[in-house]
């Protein structure tokens, strides 16, 4: 399943000539420690969660919300944002079929016509952002620029705002 996506996201990314780099590393899929593997800040790193929403009692949507890798998923945003009744994480079978890939390596690409894309701005400040390329073994560090023109995702704030600390 992921080889194959894999295979697919190299080929689009080829094809829309997007700036990339390979990184190869120890497999790893928590945000943080592939960030410290990759060498970059973890707010660079697109973190990759799929939600279910519903919409009234019959409509259930699906979102692949990208985050940047030190931030929370905000749920209640995502919900107001698709004005639904209810949101929650999707399951992971749910979410892995969603994706096409095991969790820890989503791609914050939709390959599925179900899975809507929702970027929070705040992942779109970098030059680059760094997310695994559907195995835990291999990163892409993409052009922000290039994920934009090519995954064209909805941008919007869907993150908690982080607590500051009191000296």
């Amino acid at each position: 399943m992921s080889g194959e996506l894999y295979e697919r996201l190299i080929k689009d990314l080829d094809a829309a000539g997007a700036r990339y780099r390979l990184i190869e590393h120890a497999p790893e899929g928590r945000t943080e420690l592939v960030s410290a593997l990759r060498g970059h800040d973890v707010a660079h790193a697109a973190k990759c969660l799929i939600v279910m929403v519903k919409i009234g009692k019959k409509v259930t949507r699906h979102v692949l919300a990208v985050v940047p890798g030190d931030a929370r998923l905000d749920l209640q945003a995502v919900k107001a944002l698709l004005q639904g009744t209810y949101a929650s994480f999707a399951g992971r079978e749910r979410a892995e079929e969603l994706a096409g890939s095991v969790s820890g390596t989503m791609l914050p690409f939709s390959y599925h016509p179900g899975l809507e894309v929702i970027a929070d701005p705040a992942l779109l400040k970098g030059a680059e952002l760094f997310f695994n390329a559907a195995r835990l073994d291999r990163s892409i560090a993409l052009a922000t620029d290039d994920y934009l023109r090519i995954a064209g995702p909805r941008v919007a704030p869907i993150t908690s705002p982080t607590p500051t600390a009191i000296h």
